[in-house]
């Protein structure tokens, strides 16, 4: 019988590099089908630099080590190929795209993930099924993507592109940043509204704050310190963490 959480996305010996400066010294992880994954640390501690390796950020060079999904190397592979092969980033500060209204950025992005030309009502369909599924208001469609958007919706439309593209696994780099507690249960009740409808997506969700683990429920956590993983636990890891501070794993 299969695996049903075998590894969907797995980091190996990743050493990663920036204008000849090391950040990654090593990195091992793994995402595995199903679950959500916390990666926690201190500020600087690689975390941010991870994620965006994982999509294929050319600012950072990998000097050794290997990206691998579903068990194939993608380490060299561009961002966009990335994308269609099923892995999707959240980023921290979402990038406003003037005259582009979401709509038209979920059609193109779509039609890449699948590989054929949808129509935009094909694509206007599935976007309006997932904004009431996330309680989001028909008209947020047509805005042009973040632009005048406040923090909790940029958030809420990274929230429906996850949904609407149907990634194999989810990159959440501090999707919870500058959120109040409203906006981050928002976001987390939208997080778990998608992976009810599927349940294989893999989520490694990075952030300083237990509140927000608690509300993704966190299979497992991954805390990196000075660019590795230096400990790695249930949910009980993240409790300590709050709890004794990053010191007590530094070397």
């Amino acid at each position: 019988m299969a695996d049903e959480h075998a590894p969907l996305l797995t980091v190996e010996d990743l050493h990663v590099s920036v204008e000849g400066t090391p950040i990654l010294a090593g990195v091992d992880l793994e995402v595995r089908t199903g679950r959500v994954h916390a990666l926690m640390g201190p500020n600087g501690s690689g975390k941010s630099t991870l994620a965006k390796v994982l999509l294929g950020d050319p600012t950072y060079e990998v000097t050794s080590g290997a990206v691998r999904l579903h068990g194939e190397d993608v380490t060299g592979w561009p961002t966009d190929v990335r994308g269609k092969a099923g892995m999707f980033l959240a980023f921290q500060e979402p990038e406003v795209i003037e005259g582009v209204p979401v709509i038209q950025f979920l059609r193109q992005a779509l039609s890449a993930r699948r590989g054929t030309d949808l129509s935009a009502l094909e694509v206007r369909l599935s976007m309006m099924e997932w904004m009431e599924k996330l309680g989001m208001d028909p008209s947020f469609g047509d805005r042009h993507l973040n632009e005048g958007f406040s923090g909790g919706e940029k958030k809420r439309n990274e929230i429906l592109q996850l949904a609407v593209l149907e990634p194999e696994v989810a990159v959440l780099d501090e999707t919870d940043s500058g959120l109040d507690v409203d906006a981050l249960q928002t976001v987390a009740r939208g997080v778990a509204t998608v992976r009810a409808e599927r349940p294989e997506l893999g989520v490694l969700v990075i952030s300083h704050y237990r509140r927000m683990l608690q509300e993704l429920h966190a299979d497992r956590v991954h805390l990196m310190v000075d660019g590795r993983i230096v400990a790695e636990g249930g949910p009980e890891l993240a409790e300590a963490i709050e709890r004794d501070g990053y010191e007590a794993w530094r070397a």
